[in-house]
C-alpha cells in the first residue's frame, strides 16, 4: 500500500494517542524505520503493557485458542498472552505477512476486541504494522475486509527527530556527527539484492558496534580494516564507504568549514581520494541545504557561501573533474537552485555541459 500522505515519528505518536484508543491503527513503513519502537513508546506513555505478536510466525490457533468441553458444550480457551485482565496494547507486527487463515482469525480481535467469548479488557488498544510490498520483505496481500477494519498511516524517517532521539539515547558520537553532516544518509530504500542498507535501526546497530570496540575513546585505536567491517556490515555500501572516509577526517572535524573559509584546501593526494569524495559529497549536501531557492532572500552568510562555492568547484575540477561534476549534477534527483546553476553555467560552462551530457 502507498498512501498519499506520510507521517513523521512525532506525528505518528500524536495519531496513536488520539486515534488508537477508539480505532485500530495500521502502520505501514519500510523495515528498520522504527515502527515497533514507536508503538512501545506509545504504550509506555499511556502506562500500559505492550504485547507483541509476530504475524509471520502465527497459526490461527495462536489467536483463537483451543477448544474444551464445559457443561456439555464446547468453548475456546484464548491464549494466555492475549487473555489478560488489565487493559493493554496489543501490537500485531508483520500483520500483512501472515496467512489468509491467520488474517481471518484477526477479524473479530481487531474489529470487536474479541476472541471467541473472551473480550479484551476495556481500554485496550490494538495496533498493527507491516512492510510495503516494494520493500522486499515477506508480505502477503491483506484482505479487503481486514484493510477496511483499520485506520492506515505510512511512516517515514525524519532526520532531525531521529537525531534528537539519538542524543537522548547516547548513540555513538561518530554516528550522530555523521548523520548531522549527511542527513540524507539516514535512510535508503531497500535494495533488490541481498546487502545491508541504511535505516534508523542499522545506524543504531553501527553505533552499538562502535561502542563495543570502544572506538573514539581516549587511548583506544580501532583499525581501518575493522572499521570497514563494522560499517559495511551495517549500512548501505555507498554510505559505509563515506562513513569510513569521514572517520579519517576526525583529526580535523571542521575541515569542510575550513575549506569554505579559505583556511584549508581540498585534499589532493591519491591516498586521500576517499576523503576528497566524502568532502565533495558533504559540500554538495551543504549547498542543497543552505542555498535559498530565491536569491533575493539570501543572507550575508549565503552570499559568502555562493562566492566561495564557485571558486571551490573550480578548484575541485582541477583536482578531480568527476567529483566537481558530481557537486553540480542532479543524479540524486536533488537540484541546486536555478539562480546558482545560472551562475555556474556562466562561470564554468564546460563543467556543467559535461555533467549534463553524462
Amino acid at each position: 500500500m502507498n498512501l498519499a500522505f506520510n507521517v513523521t515519528p512525532k506525528e505518528l505518536t500524536d495519531i496513536l494517542l488520539n486515534i488508537a484508543p477508539v480505532r485500530p491503527v495500521f502502520i505501514w513503513g519500510a523495515p528498520g524505520i522504527g515502527k515497533s519502537a514507536l508503538v512501545q513508546k506509545f504504550a509506555d506513555e499511556v502506562g500500559m503493557e505492550c504485547v507483541s505478536l509476530l504475524g509471520s510466525q502465527l497459526a490461527p490457533e495462536d489467536i483463537i485458542g483451543i477448544p474444551r468441553i464445559a457443561d456439555e458444550t464446547s468453548e475456546f480457551l484464548p491464549p494466555k498472552m492475549i487473555a489478560k485482565k488489565e487493559p493493554y496494547v496489543l501490537f500485531l507486527d508483520e500483520l500483512n505477512a501472515c496467512s489468509q487463515e491467520v488474517q481471518k482469525a484477526f477479524y473479530s480481535l481487531i474489529h470487536e476486541h474479541r476472541v471467541g467469548e473472551y473480550h479484551l479488557p476495556e481500554g485496550s488498544v490494538v495496533i498493527g504494522a507491516g512492510n510495503r510490498s516494494q520493500d522486499g520483505a515477506i508480505v502477503k496481500t491483506m484482505s479487503s475486509a481486514l484493510v477496511n477494519r483499520m485506520f492506515h498511516v505510512q511512516l517515514v524517517a525524519n532526520t532531525s527527530q531521529w537525531l534528537d532521539w539519538a542524543y537522548e539515547n547516547h548513540l555513538h558520537p561518530w554516528v550522530i556527527d555523521y548523520i548531522t553532516q549527511r542527513p540524507d544518509h539516514l535512510f535508503s530504500e531497500p535494495p533488490k539484492t541481498e546487502e545491508p542498507y541504511s535505516t534508523p535501526r542499522s545506524w543504531h546497530m553501527l553505533s552499538d558496534a562502535l561502542k563495543e570496540y570502544h572506538a573514539g575513546e581516549e587511548g583506544v585505536e580501532i583499525s581501518h580494516e575493522i572499521l570497514k567491517v563494522l560499517a559495511y556490515g551495517s549500512v548501505s555500501p555507498s554510505h559505509a564507504g563515506m562513513f569510513v572516509a569521514y572517520s579519517r577526517t576526525l583529526h580535523n572535524k571542521d575541515i569542510l568549514s575550513a575549506i569554505i573559509k579559505g583556511d584549508a584546501r581540498w585534499p589532493g593526494r591519491p591516498e586521500e581520494r576517499d576523503v576528497l569524495y566524502f568532502l565533495a559529497q558533504s559540500f554538495r549536501a551543504k549547498l542543497l541545504l543552505e542555498l535559498p531557492a530565491n536569491k533575493e532572500k539570501m543572507s550575508k552568510d549565503g552570499q559568502f557561501l555562493t562566492h566561495r562555492a564557485k571558486a571551490l568547484i573550480k578548484e575541485l575540477s582541477s583536482i578531480n573533474y568527476e567529483l566537481a561534476q558530481m557537486v553540480v549534477s542532479a543524479d540524486d534527483n536533488e537540484v541546486l537552485p536555478d539562480w546558482f546553476m545560472v551562475e555556474i553555467v556562466r562561470d564554468l560552462p564546460r563543467l556543467v555541459n559535461k555533467a549534463n551530457a553524462n
